[in-house]
């Protein structure tokens, strides 16, 4: 049996043979009851996916975005989102990626981050650090608002309350913003290439493995009031830590 990092990442590689198959083709997109969209490239990615991991770990619960859940009380909870971005997919867009996390008694331990059409990997395990591409990641220094960069996406939920003034006095007190979104900016901000992220509209499959990710690499996580994540959670504010408590007034 292989270690859970190392079933993750084979995990990972099985959904990207399956994206790859389908990527730039012409898929048929069905729309879910949540008004948002999915293809065959979803649904089989994330079956591959689960089988990988529940022929290794048959015990442990399974969340997925698209095939269902499972014993969500199991010590061990698999979340998964087998294409992250399928809005982008659809449209050939390459910001799309994987995104495996493991929660073990509440807990986000273990987190993989696949973005295969930049051919770009992120992965960490809870004590055991931050990696990009096999190399050792961590988050900046920067300390001062002043001279941070910030990334923000999904900010449909946030325009529209009371928020978004105060969003806006943020955008002027940073050093710079941009809108990487998804995964990318969560990898720029472990790797030490921005120093805040904030994303108003997402859910915890979104978010999870890069969790993970940025906590290794010596970086916060925590809702946009400051609060832990949780299954149910819909924003998210992750920082390089140095910064967290200076953004958070801003969001309230």
């Amino acid at each position: 049996m292989p270690a859970l990092l190392e079933a993750a990442i084979e995990a990972a590689r099985a959904a990207e043979e399956v994206i790859r198959h389908h990527y730039t083709r012409n898929l048929q997109v069905r729309i879910k009851e949540d008004r948002t969209p999915v293809t065959v490239a979803d649904v089989e990615s994330e079956r591959a996916i689960r089988r990988v991991l529940e022929g290794y770990f048959p015990e442990h619960g399974f969340y997925g975005e698209e095939t269902g859940r499972h014993d969500l009380d199991a010590e061990y909870l698999w979340l998964v989102d087998p294409i992250d971005g399928t809005k982008s997919f659809i449209r050939r867009s390459p910001y799309f990626s994987t995104q495996i996390a493991l929660m073990r008694r509440g807990e986000l331990v273990l987190g993989v981050s696949n973005a295969p059409a930049f051919e770009e990997m992120a992965w960490a395990e809870k004590g055991e650090g931050a990696w990009l591409q096999g190399e050792p990641i961590r988050v900046s220094d920067v300390d001062a608002l002043d001279e941070a960069t910030l990334s923000a996406g999904n900010l449909k939920s946030l325009a529209g309350s009371p928020t978004w003034s105060q969003f806006g006095r943020l955008v002027c007190a940073v050093n710079r913003t941009r809108g990487y979104g998804d995964c990318f900016h969560f990898h720029q901000l472990a790797s030490g290439r921005l120093d805040v992220v904030l994303e108003s509209d997402v859910n915890i499959l979104d978010v999870a493995a890069c969790t993970v990710i940025v906590r290794e690499a010596g970086g916060q996580v925590t809702t946009m009031d400051g609060g832990p994540l949780t299954l149910d959670c819909s924003n998210i504010l992750a920082s390089n830590g140095r910064l967290h408590t200076q953004v958070i007034p801003y969001l309230r």
